[in-house]
């Protein structure tokens, strides 16, 4: 009896379930049974959950997050871009992050979304990065009109025109390509994300530039690229920064227009003239780089040469002749012919090939006094400093007749004038007077050709500042006319702008009534309806914001314009300016040649007086 078990030691060994939170739960029967629910997670709908793919499958992800079934990622719901293979975007074994969408939807599936997980998690990455100025970094995965789309979690917009510091003509090329953005635009409201690469590459030049300025002196010879030309220069690329030949600097001859001699890309080695540290500015010469041909004027050639030229200009004062590329001289009204020239033209004709003695090389201000009329017959000109090609051609000086008359016997008159009077005192007196009188002549011819000297001195000074000033205002036109362009285009550009604006505000309208009436379809239990009204309310979105993308892109590339044109206005003005005072000058010193010329006439009236009255004693 003592070795039977009673029936309270058998008791003692059955445990009672104890109800505990958490463990156990009372079931429908009042008997305690596990709370397996208690074992998983707590979600809720819009939180973002971690879990690991399970399955991939053509229109759907199925992902563990350790809840008591598995999310389901529909195909929609997987990422931003339109059309996507789910292999592309997720794998077996991937951990990721999704939103709980659905705790349980008509079948009892777990819905969740990886694009608005991933949306979530961006906009607070962009916000932060929007307040702090901090860059973000983002795929290309679409080319749309006005710019590219670059995936950060949600679309962001990259205008064409904030690409590069330069505007791309090819923005295909980007596709794929990983960016890195400064976002200057943000509205959660709208889902809208504008984004500048163009201010990143301008932060990272800012240093180098600084270094650039810092580096380069006046006088420096550097290497650079054409990275643009327009009517009044060209832009050299200094490997970071740009400097501007004016087109006055890019060749010893003269420039119609830059492109002429010069291409974009192409590579070149000019001189640095002179550096505003303040407005960061450099002006470049290229001619300075190349063989100054007066340079080879100096050490070729010397007064009384024999050298051959081109006619370049004929002016009422004479006449211009190249007699190298860069190289003019002026040859006076008076050094045309032997006998008297009314007009210039009687003589030379624009392009004419002529032989010319130098009769003055004036280095410091790079004059050329020429004669056409003392070039003796028969004389051979010098070899061109260049090595150019010879014209081989000597002036038709159109002498008249009554210059040179047939059958003059000089030295008959010679000796007749030289015949002596019977009177010896007659010979003496008349003698005296004439030495009186040729001696007055004389100094009225010293200066006479004194005078001359410096009205043709005044008149070249004269024709080089008109010269200067006529480019100036057709520089000054040329510029006024582009800021008038660029203004219109910005008003054009400026107006379409406010048309997509316009059409972007109606499309969101459209959309925000689409929603209503999707919202109003689901609270009626029409799914099918709230599904297909949703549906046109988010691709009326996606055109209201395309819309408003291409509004931005048309507004930036206006004020572009409209910054463009004020530059260009401001450049016209200056070169107007420029060309007022240059013109006065001109006239200035074209008075004051004629002055002289005035004086020089006179004082050879004077002197052929005298001459006369020498020859009647």
């Amino acid at each position: 009896m003592a070795n039977q078990p009673t029936e309270s030691t058998h008791m003692s060994t059955i445990e009672i379930p104890v109800l505990e939170d958490g463990v156990w739960i009372v079931g429908p029967d009042g008997e305690l049974i596990p709370d397996y629910d208690a074992t998983f997670p707590t979600i809720n709908e819009g939180e973002v959950v971690h879990g690991t793919v399970v399955r991939v499958d053509k229109d759907e992800v199925l992902v563990d997050i350790g809840y008591k079934s598995e999310g389901v990622i529909p195909l929609a719901e997987l990422s931003i871009r339109r059309a996507v293979n789910p292999a592309d975007e997720v794998s077996l074994g991937e951990e990721i992050d999704a939103l709980v969408m659905t705790k349980e939807d008509a079948d009892g599936r777990l819905i969740l979304s990886k694009k608005r997980a991933r949306f979530e998690l961006a906009w607070k990455a962009i916000e932060a990065a929007a307040e702090s100025g901090e860059p973000v970094n983002g795929r290309v995965i679409e080319v749309v009109k006005g710019g590219l789309i670059l995936d950060l979690g949600v679309r962001g917009f990259l205008p064409a025109s904030l690409i590069d510091i330069r505007r791309v003509q090819d923005l295909d090329e980007f596709t794929g390509q990983e960016l890195r953005c400064k976002v200057i635009e943000l509205n959660r409201s709208r889902n809208n994300v504008v984004l500048s690469r163009r201010a990143i590459l301008e932060d990272e030049r800012k240093e180098m530039r600084q270094g650039i300025l810092d580096r380069l002196n006046p006088g420096d010879v550097v290497d650079g690229q054409i990275s643009n030309i327009v009517d009044f220069g060209a832009f050299v690329d200094l490997d970071g920064m740009d400097g501007l030949i004016h087109i006055s600097e890019l060749s010893w001859s003269h420039v119609n227009h830059p492109s002429e001699i010069l291409e974009i890309g192409q590579a070149v080695k000019v001189k640095v003239l002179d550096i505003d540290r303040e407005r960061q500015r450099i002006s470049l010469g290229l001619k300075q780089t190349q063989s100054d041909p007066w340079q080879q004027v100096l050490e070729s050639y010397h007064e009384e040469d024999v050298v051959e030229g081109r006619v370049t200009k004929v002016v009422t004062f004479g006449a211009f002749v190249e007699i190298l590329p860069g190289v003019e001289g002026l040859v006076h009204i008076s050094e045309l012919a032997q006998h008297h020239v009314e007009n210039p033209r009687e003589v030379v004709s624009q392009g004419d090939p002529v032989n010319v003695l130098i009769l003055e090389i004036d280095g410091d201000r790079r004059r050329l006094s020429l004669s056409l009329k003392r070039v003796e017959e028969g004389a051979e000109p010098l070899p061109r400093a260049d090595g150019g090609e010879s014209v081989h051609l000597t002036p038709n000086l159109r002498l008249s007749e009554e210059a040179f008359p047939e059958g003059a016997d000089v030295d008959d008159e010679r000796r007749e004038g030289e015949a002596m009077s019977d009177t010896e005192n007659e010979v003496v007196e008349l003698a005296e007077a004439a030495l009186a009188l040729d001696a007055d002549a004389e100094d009225r011819v010293v200066a006479a050709v004194v005078a001359e000297e410096i009205a043709i001195e005044l008149a070249e000074e004269a024709v080089i500042v008109e010269a200067v000033a006529i480019e100036l205002a057709e520089e000054a036109v040329i510029a006024e006319e582009i800021a008038i362009e660029l203004a219109e285009e910005a008003v054009i550009v400026e107006a379409v702008a406010i048309e997509l604006a316009e059409e972007a505000v109606v499309a969101d309208a459209v959309a925000q009534e689409l929603a209503i009436e999707a919202l109003e379809a689901d609270a009626a239990g029409d799914i099918e309806a709230a599904v297909e009204l949703a549906e046109e309310a988010i691709v009326v979105e996606e055109i209201a914001i395309e819309l408003a993308e291409e509004a931005i892109v048309a507004d930036a590339v206006a004020i572009e314009l409209a910054e463009e044109a004020i530059v260009a206005d401001v450049v016209a003005i200056e070169l107007a300016e420029e060309a007022i005072v240059a013109d006065v000058v001109a006239i200035e010193l074209a008075e004051e040649a004629i002055v002289e010329e005035a004086v020089a006439e006179e004082l050879a009236e004077e002197a052929v007086a005298l001459a006369d009255e020498d020859s009647a004693a």
